[in-house]
Order: structure tokens, then sequence, then C-alpha cells
């Protein structure tokens, strides 16, 4: 039990917490779900010849304002192919940032590039363009941003670092469905990006992923890497790739569908939610929501995320405020950890016949960040406002008895 507040209004104290009530479930689903299961059971086709898989590429290429999109199996697998369809390959380089999932990085590994993980904007989480600059080396084939919790990354700085040092973009977009710079939605800025349809996502299916373009030859390689090295409109059995099979299924593409009549809605909610929480949070002494670059016109906010400061809270330590603030009744993570601390990386990749080890990477701002860093996630902002309020007067609630002392 935390010792260092003896506040007995503190849930953890055995006092009443703030919320008490269930936050919204995740997934929402209703009828429409429902009656779209059954078509696709009806139909007797459930993978190829079906009609929801290239609904689906069509529909959600229109709202992410891209040219194509190819549905596939995952997002991590997403990100493999438009890596194989840029060019990336046999010990070529990529940049990725420090903050994020894994799978930004294996997915260089799995085609055999090496993952250069570079700092990140401290205010944002996302890459840092001067970072990933002073990395380039003569290995290095492409630049990967992430859109990390929906936040797009500074589109701007990176495509034009991309021109200059001719470079490929691919743009990680697992957790940005819907996300906007300067008014363009994210996923086909850059060459092509990839998506994630897990169960946690904005837009979700169980699983699932998918690749955003505007380049039509890049669109054409990434559908024949995904589709067993079929040509794209050939039917016949020449397979002049080798691909894979990592194709969406019917089930999941009906049910992407039925979502997608609700995500505008939805983010829009979360946009609303998150704003007004930054503004309240911010009037809280140690608290201060990650920075929203006044070129994102809209904001994925698959993370809530904000900065917590120990000295305001009496020395209180991160992992204790989290204790506490789940014990009034809000749910709260530590989020990420640097990537190249994780141990796979500390003991050495065996990539393209060379090990590499990452043991050296020590990037000061995603350090700075990760021990103070607090999330909250997507599924809470597709409430009201009152349960923004919730939050506030939780941390708010923590603060008052830190500042009592012990």
């Amino acid at each position: 039990m935390m010792t260092q507040l003896a506040d007995s209004n503190l849930a953890l104290n055995g006092g009443t917490p703030v919320r008490s009530k269930a936050w919204p479930a995740w997934p929402v689903w209703g009828e429409r779900e429902r009656a779209v299961v059954q078509t696709v059971l009806d139909s007797g086709k459930w993978g190829l010849g079906g009609t929801q898989i290239p609904t689906f590429a069509e529909r959600f290429a229109q709202y992410q304002q891209a040219a194509h999109a190819i549905p596939v199996s995952s997002g991590t697998k997403a990100l493999e192919v438009a890596l194989r369809a840029a060019g990336v390959g046999r010990d070529d380089e990529v940049i990725i940032p420090s903050y994020t999932f894994i799978a930004t990085a294996s997915s260089c590994i799995e085609v055999q590039a090496i993952p250069i993980f570079a700092d990140i904007d401290l205010d944002t989480y996302t890459l840092d363009p001067k970072s990933a600059e002073a990395l380039i080396t003569k290995r290095t084939k492409a630049l990967m941003p992430v859109h990390v919790a929906g936040c797009p990354a500074d589109m701007d700085a990176i495509i034009a670092l991309a021109k200059r040092r001719g470079l490929a973009v691919i743009e990680d977009a697992a957790q940005a469905h819907g996300a906007e710079w300067k008014g363009r939605r994210v996923g086909a800025i850059g060459d092509c990006g990839g998506f994630s349809f897990q169960s946690s996502k904005n837009l979700c299916a169980g699983e699932g992923g998918a690749i955003t373009t505007d380049d039509e030859a890049l669109y054409q390689r990434a559908w024949s890497l995904h589709n067993c090295g079929r040509v794209l409109g050939d039917a016949g059995y020449d397979r002049p790739t080798i691909g894979s099979n990592l194709r969406m299924t019917e089930w999941q593409a009906a049910i992407l569908l039925a979502q997608m009549e609700r995500l505008q809605e939805q983010t829009e909610r979360r946009n609303r939610n998150a704003l007004y929480l930054s503004e309240q949070l911010s009037q809280i002494p140690g608290i201060a929501p990650a920075r929203r670059d006044e070129r994102v016109t809209q904001h994925a906010y698959h993370l809530y995320v904000f900065r917590y400061n120990a000295e305001a809270f009496s020395g209180l330590t991160r992992d204790e405020f989290l204790q506490a603030l789940r014990a009034e009744g809000i749910p709260c993570s530590p989020g990420y950890s640097p990537l190249y601390r994780e141990g796979a990386f500390q003991e050495g990749l065996q990539v393209a016949g060379r090990t590499v080890s990452y043991r050296d990477v020590n990037l000061p701002n995603v350090e700075q960040a990760c021990p103070v860093t607090v999330w909250l996630t997507q599924s809470m902002f597709i409430g009201d406002q009152s349960d923004m309020d919730d939050i506030v007067e939780a941390v708010a609630k923590i603060h008052r008895a830190a500042s009592k002392g012990v």
C-alpha cells in the first residue's frame, strides 16, 4: 500500500473513489454488426470472391483521402508489405522513432532491414526530424514516422527531409485512423502508410490492417505481395513475384464497414473531450498534456498522453500516482519504455547476416519522457464531458492530498 500519502479521503486509503460507474465499453457494436456477419455467413463467400473486402478497401481509402487501400491480415504485416513495396530490403536502414510499439521495428527486421532509433520531440512524442537527419547514412533507405497515440508526426519536416535525401516515407499510422495534418488525412502523405484494426484500435475488427498509398506502382507491388504474388487484375497462375497470403477475410471487412459508420462521430467526440480535458488538466500543477501541434487539424486520440511532475505532488512517484488514480476509478497506464531497451534489442539481433546491438543507444528526450508519462485510452473519450470531469477531479484530489504532505 502507498505510504507517501496519509489522506483518508483517497480511495487508496479507504476513501470513496471519485468514480464508481463503468467507462464506455469497447468495442461499440449493435444490430448493424450482427446483420453484416449474417450477410457474410449467408453469402457462402468468406474470403476470396466476396464483396466486403473490395468495398471496405474503397471506403477506407476514401476516408483516409488516399487513392488506394489494401486490406491485410494485421497492422504489423501492413508495415512489412509497405516496406517491401517501397523497395526496402536486405541491409538497408530505416530510421524510426524510439517511442513506439515493437511492430515499427520488427517489420523492418522481417524484410532484413536494420531499424535505426531516432529521438522524439519531447512535447509531442513523435519522431524528431533533426535527430533523424543526423542518423542518415549511405545505407538509409526510408523514414518511418509514427503517428503515435493518434497524433500526426511533423510531416512537413519529414517529407522535406526525405526529398532532400532521396528517402522513402512509410507512415506508421496504426493508431491514427482519421488523423489529419493540415487538413490531409495521414497514411498517404508519404509514399504509403500502414494501419491496424486490432481490438484496441479506434477502428477495430479484432485483428486486421491496411496499406494506403497514392502511388499506383507501389500499390500494384503491395497488392501482389499481400496476395501470393498474383498480378492485380490477372486471374491466371503466373507469379512474377514471391508474395504471401496476407489477405483480410470477409468477416473482418464486413465488421469494419459497420464500424466505419461510427468512426467519424466517435473521432469528433474524442477530439472535443480531449481538448476539454487538456484545458482542465493544465490548471493542475505538475500535469502537462502532450502538445497538440496547431497543424494537427484532427487528432485520432487513440491514446491521451500527459506528463507527470512528481515534485508538484510532494515527491509522489509516477507509479504511485498511477496506483492512486486507478483507485479513484480512472484506468491509466505508464505507456512505452524506450523501444531499444527491450530485451530483444539489448541482446543483439541477427539481421541480414549481421549482429546488431542497441546497448549503446541512449536518446535523451525519450529517456526523459518515459518515466513521467501517463496514458489514458481512447474508449474513455467516447463518453461525455462529465467523464472528463471525473478524470480532472481524481487528479486534483490526489494533488490536494499530496499538498497536505505525508
